[in-house]
């Protein structure tokens, strides 16, 4: 009974290291999403009242590849990512929406009128709730929607110069592809 005592927790110890050691070469940053290959979810969302962009739904991301991009005017990594949506934006035959997370609109407005308003259609998202039928787990995340309306990537965190070219851009490529 003296050595079930002792050896229980010595067994959970080395157990515990196990899983930690086969975890370690893990990317902390790779949230995988159960929507991956699957349908964008049915959603509807209103324009940022003022905005000048139209707000958007489901059926709006289908007939293009379409970049979603989720961000907020109080999210600092949001403000650093913005020069590179504001250049994913030049490229043809790409769109770009944002769904815009629990933001006020004149802040959003405001955001955007001092970084410049990348985005072809920008969803207002107050309650959040499109974000969490998207599987947002923070702000900024970034999909790629194909032309079928199919979520083919997910970016969780800002971009980078080089995520948008080593993941990004491969990922609209490979969407373009598929259709």
């Amino acid at each position: 009974m003296r050595y079930l005592l002792f050896g229980l927790p010595l067994l959970a110890l080395i157990a515990l290291v196990a899983v930690f050691a086969f975890s370690i070469d893990r990317d902390p940053n790779l949230v995988r999403s159960v929507l991956i290959d699957k349908p964008a979810p049915a959603f509807a969302l209103d324009a940022v009242p003022e905005l000048g962009v139209p707000g958007f739904d489901t059926a709006a991301l289908k007939g293009e590849v379409t970049v979603v991009n989720v961000f907020a005017s109080w999210c600092i990594p949001c403000r650093d990512e913005h020069p590179l949506l504001m250049a994913l934006n030049q490229i043809e035959g790409l769109r770009l929406f944002g769904i815009n997370q629990a933001d006020a609109p004149e802040n959003a407005r405001a955001f955007l009128a001092e970084l410049g308003n990348p985005y072809d259609a920008v969803g207002a998202d107050r309650d959040r709730r499109v974000s969490i039928d998207w599987g947002v787990y923070g702000v900024p995340e970034t999909f790629v929607v194909d032309a079928e309306g199919i979520i083919t990537f997910k970016h969780v965190g800002p971009l980078t110069p080089e995520t948008v070219e080593t993941e990004l851009l491969p990922a609209i490529e490979k969407a373009r592809k598929a259709t």
